[in-house]
């Protein structure tokens, strides 16, 4: 059985393409039975369309207060039968009340080496700072932000002509890497319970790709 995939989106969603590209493949062992954004106009909606995958179109702002937008969201994962929850370029920071449901089962991808820039701008924090290795970063979902245990790294040499806009380019290309690596890496070993607030910390690095 498939480990069956939740891609929550807020725009053009890269990552879920590149995690619908990894799952054409027979031998790959998850599949995409949702794909959701809180964003009417995600361009991630029109190419989930077109895949033919299910989706789901929640918006933020018709809902008075943040838990009850989580409770929308929770509702229709649950009714979907998502085993596994993959933020991809969603743009809302999840409450506890939403971490506490899916323990240990929500991923998500960050473009910095954690615990290195993490929040917004990642990109121009690194270029600011000076350092000469960014890259991203896959982690399970805590309640702090950028703050779960590490799945997965690859590491970005920052060149010394990089902007941010370019510097940013080639830490997507490693993003659509490694996301669908680590996703097969938790399927494959976790056998669908995956991990646990319990085993985070022992499953921290589960691998690292330079």
């Amino acid at each position: 059985m498939k480990t069956r995939l939740g891609i929550l989106i807020s725009g053009t969603g890269s990552n879920l393409i590149s995690i619908a590209a990894a799952c054409e493949a027979p031998d790959f062992p998850a599949e995409i039975a949702l794909v959701l954004s809180n964003n009417p106009k995600a361009k991630g909606l029109n190419f989930a369309k077109e895949r033919a995958l299910p989706t789901a179109l929640i918006e933020h702002h018709a809902f008075d207060t943040r838990q009850a937008f989580e409770q929308a969201v929770h509702q229709e994962l649950c009714a979907a039968k998502i085993e596994l929850v993959c933020l991809a370029g969603f743009m809302r920071i999840l409450s506890p009340f939403l971490v506490a449901k899916w323990p240990g089962k929500i991923i998500n991808i960050h473009p910095s080496l954690l615990p290195a820039f993490r929040g917004l701008h990642p990109h121009q924090q690194a270029v600011e700072a000076g350092v000469r290795i960014s890259g991203c970063t896959v982690h399970i979902v805590t309640e702090g932000l950028d703050d779960g245990p590490i799945l997965g790294q690859v590491a970005v040499p920052v060149l010394a002509n990089d902007t941010i806009k370019t510097l940013q380019q080639r830490v997507l290309e490693r993003e659509h890497q490694l996301y669908p690596a680590v996703i097969s890496h938790l399927c494959e070993n976790q056998q669908g319970s995956l991990i646990s607030h319990d085993n985070a910390k022992a499953s921290n690095h589960l691998f690292s790709i330079f």
